[in-house]
C-alpha cells in the first residue's frame, strides 16, 4: 500500500457541486477560499469578509460610507470511484518472469487515488470487474473508512459488452450514487477493444473519466528485437511458451502494438479525455505518471485542484 504521504492533486475539468467541506473549489458560493466575486455589504454579512481597499474606493467614488464584502466558493469534496478490471488477462504474468505485474501495478494506482481522495476530504468508491455478469460495488463513502464490496448482478442485454462497458453501464443505474462530475478512474490494459461510443455515453452523462492504462512498455506498448531468438511469451491461458520469431516478426509486432497504443491515446484525447499511462508497478512511477496528469489537467483547465 502507498504511503498516505504520497498523494496528487485531484483537478476537475469542471467546478464541482459535490459536498461541503472538501478541498477542492466548487461551484456555488459558500465558505471556501477561491474567491467569487464581491458586491455591496448587506446587513447580516459577515464583517470578516469586508473588501476594505475596494470599499475606500466606492467611499471616495460616492462620497459616503460604503462596503464591499467578498463572496467565496465553497469548497466542495469530490466524488470518486475507481473502477478496476480485473479480468485473467490483468493477472497473466507468472512469478519471476520478466514482463509488468498488471495486477500489482493497478493495486499501486488504486491505492495512490483512494489515498489522494482522502487527502481532498472527498468520498471514494470502488467498481471491479472480473467475471462476466457479475462485478463488485462500493459505493463513494467517507475516503478513511475501509472500503467493503458487495457482488452485484448486472442486467441482462442483447450482446456480450466489454468489462469497461459493463462497468459504466452500471454506473448508469447508480446516478445517485455518482452524480456528474464525479471523477471515475479506470483501471486497465485495455488491451480487449472499448466502443468509442462508450466513452462518448459516459461523458454525456457528465463524468469526469480518467482512463489508467497498464500495459508492459516492453512486450505490450512495444516489441523487442527478438527474432531468431527463443523467447519466453505468455499465452492467452496464462501459460507460458517458448516461441522463435522469423525474420522481421519483431518489426511487425512492434508496429502493431506502437499502433494500437496510438489509437487509443489518440482515441481518447479526441474526446478531451487525459489518460494516465503506467508501465511499472514501482510507486514512485506511478506517483510520477499522476503527478504529471494533474499538471497537465492544471495546465489545461486554468484553475487548482
Amino acid at each position: 500500500m502507498i504511503g498516505a504521504s504520497l498523494t496528487f492533486p485531484l483537478v476537475s475539468r469542471r467546478r464541482l457541486i459535490g459536498l461541503a467541506f472538501g478541498s477542492m473549489h466548487g461551484a456555488r458560493r459558500g465558505s471556501g477560499s477561491d474567491i467569487a466575486g464581491s458586491r455591496t455589504y448587506v446587513p447580516g454579512d459577515d464583517p470578516h469578509r469586508i473588501d476594505w481597499a475596494s470599499s475606500a474606493r466606492l467611499s471616495a467614488a460616492r462620497a459616503s460610507d460604503e462596503f464591499v464584502v467578498r463572496e467565496f466558493l465553497a469548497d466542495e469534496a469530490p466524488r470518486v470511484v475507481v473502477c478496476l478490471d480485473r479480468r485473467p488477462g490483468m493477472s497473466l504474468c507468472p512469478p519471476g518472469m520478466p514482463f509488468l505485474r498488471k495486477a500489482e501495478a493497478a493495486e499501486v494506482a488504486r491505492g495512490l487515488i483512494e489515498a489522494s481522495v482522502a487527502e481532498s476530504r472527498g468520498l471514494a468508491g470502488r467498481l471491479e470487474h472480473e467475471r462476466p455478469g457479475t462485478v463488485d460495488w462500493c459505493p463513494p463513502t467517507s475516503g478513511r473508512r475501509h472500503i467493503t464490496l458487495a457482488e452485484h448482478a448486472l442486467p441482462e442485454r442483447d450482446g456480450p459488452a466489454d468489462g469497461i462497458t459493463a462497468m459504466f453501464e452500471f454506473l448508469t443505474l447508480h446516478r445517485r450514487q455518482v452524480p456528474s462530475a464525479s471523477f471515475v478512474f479506470v483501471l486497465s490494459d485495455f488491451l480487449e477493444a472499448t466502443p468509442l461510443e462508450t466513452w462518448e455515453s459516459a461523458l454525456d452523462r457528465g463524468w469526469d473519466i480518467v482512463p489508467v492504462v497498464v500495459q508492459d512498455p516492453i512486450w505490450e506498448q512495444s516489441f523487442p528485437d527478438v527474432d531468431r531468438v527463443v523467447a519466453p511469451l505468455v499465452g492467452s491461458d496464462g501459460r507460458v511458451r517458448l516461441v522463435r520469431l522469423g525474420k522481421g516478426e519483431s518489426q511487425a509486432w512492434r508496429e502493431r502494438h506502437e499502433a494500437r497504443l496510438a489509437r487509443l491515446v489518440d482515441g481518447l484525447r479526441s474526446l478531451g479525455v487525459e489518460p494516465v499511462l503506467i508501465g511499472s508497478d514501482d510507486r514512485e512511477h506511478v506517483f510520477e505518471a499522476f503527478l504529471s496528469w494533474s499538471a497537465e489537467r492544471q495546465a489545461a483547465w486554468g484553475h487548482a485542484a
